[in-house]
């Protein structure tokens, strides 16, 4: 498989000075700090390509290495193991990975890896904002606190077409006349292939599904709650007519949409105020955290849904 992932066409270092290749990834493929031995005399490699918003390299240090970073941000790393041994560790945990197995990195996760002296990785780097794009395209719903992989590594094998996908964007990205909209293209696919087949925090049971639930709507708008929900945007996301949206509140649950949404906002901020572990530094920053622009007529609303001020409520916790 590795003969098919980046040639030399794709190369950057041929037996170079590891800080070199560290400084080049550093630039193009992601922020992190290398520790080898003094006293090796190393010769790094590197191919790398881009292609349309991802990023695919090969790399390979030539000598035992640890490469750390905080955490990544806006970006997921995906790297296969090649050739050697890698140990990750993370979470209290650690795993030895072999040749063909899998690392996929979240962006809010630390980097802390070793590479044996004869490692290879192939590495792709997939922005945040191809996957949040992928997930709005298909109608998947995604939280608003981000996309997460929950399990961080995988053998090939398991992944079903992945290796053969990962082969064909490197022949694309090495092809002499690229065209950035086939290019465009591929990245979408592979997003939707790594959605797909991974487990990740992204429910694939559209909003537009015929079998959607009124219980999935609710979902949406409780992972959404401190987002600015208007009856419209529900109705595109739920694909039916603002009177559509409107009848199925009334019959469920006897409110419109937004009486429902502004509950819901009131209910949060009223279990948030009464429990001493929410943490809380004011009532004006709460409300504003939940789109209650106008305190007085927020304090007003909590009134009438709890029958005292918010600042009683609070007031009483302590």
């Amino acid at each position: 498989m590795d003969s098919h992932l980046l040639s030399d066409r794709s190369s950057v270092f041929r037996h170079a000075d590891p800080y070199a290749v560290s400084d080049y990834v550093n630039q193009h493929v992601g922020q992190h700090f290398i520790g080898l031995s003094k006293t090796t005399h190393p010769q790094a490699s590197l191919d790398h390509r881009k292609f349309a918003s991802l990023d695919l390299c090969r790399i390979s240090y030539g000598t035992s290495v640890r490469v750390t970073s905080g955490a990544l941000e806006s970006i997921y790393h995906l790297q296969v193991l090649l050739r050697g041994h890698c140990l990750w560790r993370g979470h209290g945990q650690e795993h030895y990975f072999e040749p063909g197995e899998l690392l996929l990195i979240n962006p809010d996760e630390p980097v802390d890896l070793t590479y044996s002296d004869d490692c290879e990785k192939f590495i792709l780097k997939v922005p945040t904002r191809l996957l949040e794009s992928v997930c709005d395209e298909q109608r998947w719903l995604r939280p608003s606190s981000g996309i997460r992989f929950l399990r961080n590594h995988y053998r090939l094998d398991e992944l079903e077409g992945f290796t053969n996908l990962l082969a064909m964007i490197c022949q694309e990205a090495e092809a002499s006349d690229p065209l950035l909209r086939v290019q465009e293209h591929y990245a979408q696919i592979v997003g939707s292939k790594l959605i797909s087949l991974m487990s990740t925090n992204v429910s694939r049971e559209s909003l537009n599904s015929p079998s959607i639930s009124f219980e999935r709507i609710l979902d949406y708008i409780e992972r959404n709650l401190k987002l600015d929900l208007p009856a419209e945007q529900l109705a595109v996301q739920a694909r039916m007519s603002p009177r559509s949206l409107y009848t199925l509140f009334q019959r469920q649950l006897g409110v419109t949409p937004m009486q429902y949404i502004r509950q819901r906002k009131l209910e949060r901020i009223h279990t948030c105020l009464s429990d001493p572990s929410c943490p809380v530094r004011n009532l004006t920053e709460l409300a504003l955290d939940y789109g209650f622009l106008h305190l007085g007529r927020f304090a007003e609303s909590y009134r009438q849904q709890f029958g005292e001020l918010p600042s009683h409520t609070f007031k009483r916790r302590h």
